[in-house]
């Protein structure tokens, strides 16, 4: 019996272990894929020529996307904090960063593994989905606004901030009514349609927890810490034209990656690769900047912005899951009969999240690889 428990044990953990792997193993497939792709543009318009031109702005750069992931967690630390769950600024912060590690996922649903790492910490799954979801709206609220520094007709302007505001009514009316989203759900169900179907009633779980966020103060606040995020974000695109020597208007400038990431986002292409560097050289070309300055300056910004990000993830990862096999830290709920069985089998102390598997079983637990 002894025997049979400490198999399942073992089993446990190398099924956490092995999604965990498959995951970073991703990041990796990708990252090579995604310099395979450098070097096939270099060949054709000899970006690498340029390198030495933004070199002296890297400090700077990868200074502005640490204080944007900083800013964003402490928007994410008070939405838990608001919803009654406190958590160390230490842990909770390595579980949100370890969320960056999928950021290259469609939707960036695959920094819903935050669960996987807030659980042990006293956070339901549907909280951290709901957080997720208020996020995710309230960024894109932000980089609409910055994106819109660009627009000087007011007619277009008008448009831009009728589709904030339809955004806005939308997510407050499925919030309120997510009853409508669980028969659009079923339906889809019912037509044979079953990713479709999770993926809205992971939109729908998340909006019915958004409601206590729905109130002036924690609106406020969210978007502004998300205009101040992003604001760091476009201001380092700024930073690097800069030192790249050309000379694009000042709101042009700051609001041309808020546009990129919008139709990157819209592309539904993961992580909007390839959808997000076009539209940057696009863009820039409209202000007379060169193929090969152009296309070094949109693969600048998304190392220093998107992939740093995703570096850091992969860190933070690491970090717990070592912490986790070493048994340096115990969950916080409670570990339960089995939990102290399973350390004894293995010689560690285990914390498995609540008992839960990395996101993937249900619509609050998304597979890491969506």
């Amino acid at each position: 019996m002894a025997e049979s428990r400490c198999q399942g044990a073992v089993g446990r953990v190398a099924d956490t272990s092995m999604k965990i792997t498959r995951a970073l193993a991703g990041f990796a497939v990708l990252a090579v894929l995604y310099l395979t792709a450098l070097i096939w543009v270099d060949a054709r318009n000899a970006v690498f020529t340029h390198l030495p031109r933004p070199q002296a702005a890297l400090p700077v750069l990868l200074g502005l996307s640490m204080a944007a992931v900083l800013v964003r967690y402490a928007r994410w630390h008070w939405l838990l904090a608001r919803a009654g769950h406190r958590t160390s600024l230490v842990s909770g912060g390595l579980a949100y960063v370890a969320g960056f590690a999928f950021t290259v996922t469609p939707g960036k649903v695959g920094e819903l593994a935050r669960i996987r790492y807030l659980v042990p910490q006293g956070v339901p799954p549907a909280t951290v989905l709901a957080a997720f979801v208020f996020e995710r709206a309230c960024d894109l609220i932000a980089v609409s606004m910055l994106a819109m520094l660009a627009v000087s007709r007011g007619d277009v302007l008008i448009q831009a901030l009728g589709f904030v505001a339809f955004v806005l009514v939308a997510l407050a009316l499925a919030a309120c009514h997510p009853h409508r989203l669980g028969r659009l759900a079923a339906w889809l169900r019912a037509h044979r349609w079953p990713t479709l179907t999770r993926h809205v009633l992971v939109l729908r779980d998340g909006l019915a927890g958004c409601r206590v966020w729905l109130n002036p103060l924690d609106m406020i606040v969210a978007l502004l810490l998300g205009l101040l995020a992003w604001g760091f974000t476009a201001a380092s695109f700024m930073w690097l034209l800069d030192h790249l020597g050309e000379a694009v208007p000042t709101l042009s400038a700051l609001a041309i990656y808020p546009l990129a990431m919008l139709a990157g986002a819209a592309s539904f292409i993961p992580g909007g690769l390839g959808s997000t560097e076009i539209t940057i050289i696009a863009l820039l070309s409209m202000h007379g900047v060169s193929l090969g300055v152009a296309t070094l300056a949109s693969v600048g910004i998304r190392l220093t912005s998107m992939w740093f990000a995703v570096l850091c993830g992969v860190v933070a990862v690491m970090s717990l899951e070592l912490r986790e096999l070493t048994g340096a830290r115990l969950p916080r709920n409670g570990a339960g009969k089995q939990k102290r069985q399973d350390s004894q089998c293995l010689g560690v102390e285990l914390v498995e999240p609540g008992g839960i598997e990395p996101p993937s079983a249900s619509p609050l637990q998304p597979d890491l690889h969506t």
